[in-house]
């Protein structure tokens, strides 16, 4: 995930709800959850898991390097062993490191043919550099990245995983893995210009689509570690609240509030902005955003070197995961 840091060209509106969890219902997450005549499989947090530490064990995935590209293999192979139709959007961007740098997006369709469609996202590369580390020597090395960039990723897969073993109907799902996401410059949130120099798979992709269309889009960003928080993001309400307001009121009603929380934070610049901006497909942003804490910091771990599968947790892998699975057999069923 890039610097994230707020742009004081958007809008900034901090409330915080409170809402009653004592009598929220309690998710087991052994069995699928069902509805009458809808049956929604069960997210499987363990392979998820494992999924991120396969993306761990190629090491930092930044651009240009073996590990970069041997995970960008991996991810094709396991995304057609999933059933996807793959291809790899290669272009080129100008960026602060780079004049030239190059773009590997990753797109994967399941079920290409049907008209509606939602799409789903993840960045895959990993940042550079450890810029919020307080030890000079490590903030100059690569991250692991296992939650800032492996962790969507690894909910996506699975997501895919479980639509081939029980197929989707009447739905095209579309996961688009962006690359060089998180090698902007630090400090760059407070510029447009340099805003720019984040996200640069995403305003690919989004300015290269063609005719491609969704009815709407999730993003996932750093969903997996232990106690995290998803609020209600700006950009997301702003270019997409009636979806924010139905996805945050399923994760309530699989018992998720503690996670999905109710309040609201101030806009935040990630791959969506683009989505939105370019693309004009009404995309909001799934991400840990620590409640409470006005200069939106993202948790101890992120940019640092900590950010390893130390932090990881299967619990929050589930609730996003199973969520977004609720979301598309509704979304399919026309329940949603």
């Amino acid at each position: 995930m890039k610097a994230k840091l707020s742009c004081s060209l958007l809008a900034a509106i901090f409330l915080w709800g409170c809402e009653d969890t004592n009598n929220k219902p309690t998710p087991n997450p052994n069995t699928s959850v069902s509805q009458p005549s809808l049956s929604i499989p069960a997210f499987d947090a363990e392979n998820a898991y494992k999924l991120v530490e396969k993306q761990v064990s190629f090491g930092p995935r930044v651009p240009k390097t073996p590990a970069h590209e041997a995970c960008l293999q991996w991810l094709k192979t396991e995304l057609e062993t999933a059933g996807a139709q793959v291809e790899i959007q290669q272009g080129i961007m100008e960026s602060h490191l780079d004049p030239r740098m190059p773009i590997k997006n990753i797109i994967a369709k399941i079920n290409p043919t049907a008209t509606k469609r939602v799409l789903l996202c993840a960045h895959w590369d990993t940042r550079y550099i450890a810029d919020q580390e307080k030890d000079a020597k490590l903030s100059k090395e690569p991250i692991l990245g296992a939650d800032d960039g492996g962790s969507g990723v690894a909910v996506l897969l699975e997501i895919a995983h479980t639509i081939k073993k029980m197929p989707i109907n009447n739905l095209g799902v579309d996961i688009v893995l962006f690359d060089v996401e998180d090698q902007g410059e630090p400090q760059g949130g407070l510029d447009f210009k340099k805003i720019q120099t984040w996200c640069l798979g995403s305003q690919y992709w989004a300015k290269n689509k063609g005719n491609y269309t969704a009815n709407f889009g999730i993003l996932l960003d750093m969903v997996g570690s232990a106690g995290a928080t998803f609020p209600k993001e700006g950009v997301s309400m702003r270019y997409a609240g009636v979806f924010v307001q139905k996805i945050w009121a399923e994760a309530t009603n699989l018992g998720y509030s503690d996670m999905f929380v109710q309040g609201e934070t101030k806009e935040i610049i990630d791959d969506h902005v683009f989505v939105n901006q370019f693309a004009n497909i009404p995309t909001l942003d799934i991400i840990n955003l620590p409640v409470g804490n006005p200069n939106l910091t993202f948790g101890p771990h992120w940019h640092t070197q900590n950010d390893n599968m130390k932090v990881i947790d299967k619990n929050t892998l589930k609730a996003v995961g199973q969520v977004l699975l609720n979301v598309l057999y509704k979304e399919a069923a026309g329940t949603f």
